[in-house]
Order: structure tokens, then sequence, then C-alpha cells
């Protein structure tokens, strides 16, 4: 395990297998599999078989969280790496409060990418 997996392991609480998503969004896994291709979707690979896994507080009420893809792509923009973009949202922000990923879930989306579009400057 890497570092930069560790701190993301130790950052994001629960994970969920692609299979599972397509289960929770009643779609097929080849539609979850594009939803991370086209960036809606961060999907990095984990555990010892290094199968492809999703933070699941991306996924609420059946469908991705409301803002996400936004967010994800404002922070693409800024030039952020899959890791990064995952470390950002699960670190906790005092002016939010929480993280990032907890405010978009809680529909606090405008917050979150007003902060994200504030990285680029």
């Amino acid at each position: 395990m890497t570092e930069i997996d560790a701190k993301i392991d130790a950052l994001v609480p629960a994970w969920l297998n692609l299979p599972d998503i397509a289960e929770l969004l009643d779609v097929e896994v080849t539609r979850i599999r594009q939803l991370v291709k086209e960036g809606q979707l961060i999907a990095v690979r984990r555990g010892e078989n290094r199968v492809l896994q999703v933070p699941a507080a991306f996924i609420s009420d059946g469908k991705v969280v409301k803002g996400l893809s936004g967010t994800l792509t404002l922070l693409r923009d800024d030039g952020f790496s899959d890791e990064e973009m995952l470390e950002w949202l699960f670190t906790p922000d005092p002016t939010l409060p929480g993280t990032p990923a907890q405010a978009l879930s809680e529909n606090r989306g405008t917050e979150v990418k007003r902060r994200a579009q504030a990285l680029a400057v």
C-alpha cells in the first residue's frame, strides 16, 4: 500500500464496488464504468485484488450525490489527480463545517464549489 493509499483509506470511511453501486442506482455496471470514465465519479483500485471502488459517500438515495460531478470537474480543471480530489473531498474543512463530501451529501454543493474554485486562484 502506498502512502497516498494509506492516507485516503484513513480519510474515506466506506467504499463500494462498482457492481454494488450499479445495484444501488438500478443500472448496469457498464453505466457505472461510463460515469467513472466521464469523470462524474472517482474510482480507485483498492485492497489485495486492486478492485475498483468508489467512496460510499458519493451515492445517496439511489443516485450520485448532487453537485459531485461539477465539483470533480472544477478540481480536475485545477489540475488535481483522483487521489488529490479524494483527499480534498474527505479532509475536514472547519469553514464548512465537516468535509466537502459531507457538505455535498447535505445539499450544500454551492459552498463546496466555491471552495473548489478558490483553489484555482
